[in-house]
């Protein structure tokens, strides 16, 4: 009898922890593709051109909570631009016609559950880069949910809802920027 008790509670602590690792996963932060835009024409092109400058993110570390990085961020915001083609180019340094800004202020994640809805809030401002006018300067708001349908593994489910709350705001910021007279 006690050796049957000694050989049961080592498979239920394997069992709980090989659970716990398909559930959890190891954390991978944002990526580009995941976070580019799906809709691609913007209702209003500009034929200006435009520099873009994320800050804010955060690198995601191993073993930490997966996060969005300005790189990933920045390449997410590019790529968008160029398919929606709300601006005639994204040039590199200061040599656009705009300055776009995106600071990431918030990212909000569930700790855990089935399903996973994350909250982004990010500054966005549009300056003309020869007089430093200030054309555009708002906080987006978004958010995006992923279900047990979408990943079974949490950290996937859970990278799923940040990529899908980024490219929302993403998709907002744009939209915001399109409808403007440039």
């Amino acid at each position: 009898m006690m050796f049957s008790q000694h050989i049961r509670r080592p498979i239920q602590l394997i069992s709980i922890l090989g659970a716990l690792a398909i559930l959890g996963g190891c954390a991978s932060g944002a990526t580009k593709e995941g976070m580019t835009t799906v809709n691609s024409e913007a209702p209003t092109k500009h034929a200006k051109t435009v520099s873009v400058k994320v800050s804010g993110g955060q690198e995601t570390s191993p073993t930490g909570r997966a996060q969005i990085s300005d790189e990933a961020f920045t390449a997410a915001l590019v790529d968008s631009i160029n398919k929606s083609k709300t601006f005639s180019q994204v040039v590199q340094g200061k040599g656009g016609d705009y300055e776009l800004g995106v600071n990431i202020i918030s990212l909000d994640r569930p700790t855990f559950g089935a399903s996973f809805t994350v909250k982004m809030e990010a500054g966005w401002s549009l300056k003309k880069s020869s007089t430093g006018e200030v054309v555009l300067q708002k906080v987006i708001k978004s958010e995006h949910t992923a279900t047990m349908s979408d990943a079974m593994v949490g950290a996937t489910r859970m990278l799923l809802a940040i990529e899908g709350a980024a490219r929302n705001n993403i998709t907002q910021g744009l939209t915001e920027i399109s409808q403007l007279k440039l």
